[in-house]
Formats: structure tokens, C-alpha cells, sequence
């Protein structure tokens, strides 16, 4: 790596990790990066992102910074990436939990001002 990085955090594309709260489960939308968030909400719209390594970024920054592999945000990114790599159907349930698990977290009050 060419930058230098402090101790508690790290740089995996130009988002930040921080080490400290590295799968907290507790979600601050403020703490959220800019682009992160965009990609986040685009998966909430109706015309979701359609290249899956942009999808797999913010699964990315949701399994670390979120609540791993259970994580609402982290299952629907990857979930969406699986769909875009090999045209099956998704499951749509995951969906609906993304959904309130964005209210949750802050992105909005209710799941449909998400899409």
C-alpha cells in the first residue's frame, strides 16, 4: 500500500474501514460513506444497480461494518450480486427484510419512502 494508515483503520477501494467498529450491529447512517449509502439506496429502487461489483461493495461494507454475514444490507447485496451473475430470480423476502432493516438503521422511516 502507498498511503499511510493509522493503526484502527484501513482502505479497501477509497472506503474506509474502521477497525473499531468492525461488526458492531450498531449502525450510525452518519457513519455511513457517501457512496456506500448511494449504493445502498439504489438497491432499495426499484431499478437496482446492475454491475455486481458495485453491488459487492457495499455487501462489502455492510458484512464488515454491519452485523456479518446475518446482516440485513450484506444478505440483499449479495443476494442481488448472485442474481446479476447467473439470471435466477431473487428472493424476494430478503428483500423486505433489507427493507425494514434500512428503517432500522436510520435510511428512512418507513420501507416504501425507500423506494
Amino acid at each position: 500500500m502507498s498511503q499511510q494508515q493509522s493503526d484502527d483503520t484501513a482502505s479497501i477501494d477509497d472506503i474506509p474501514v474502521d477497525i473499531d467498529t468492525t461488526q458492531s450491529a450498531e449502525i450510525d447512517p452518519a457513519d455511513v460513506p457517501d457512496e456506500i449509502e448511494s449504493i445502498t439506496r439504489s438497491l432499495a429502487d426499484e431499478q437496482p444497480p446492475t454491475n455486481p461489483l458495485v453491488v459487492l461493495k457495499a455487501a462489502r461494507w455492510w458484512y464488515i461494518h454491519g452485523k456479518g454475514g446475518t446482516d440485513p444490507a450484506f444478505q440483499w447485496a449479495i443476494e442481488w450480486a448472485r442474481h446479476l451473475a447467473i439470471d435466477k430470480p431473487s428472493e424476494y423476502e430478503r428483500s423486505d427484510e433489507f427493507l425494514e432493516y434500512l428503517v432500522t438503521v436510520g435510511f428512512a422511516d418507513e420501507p416504501h419512502e425507500l423506494r
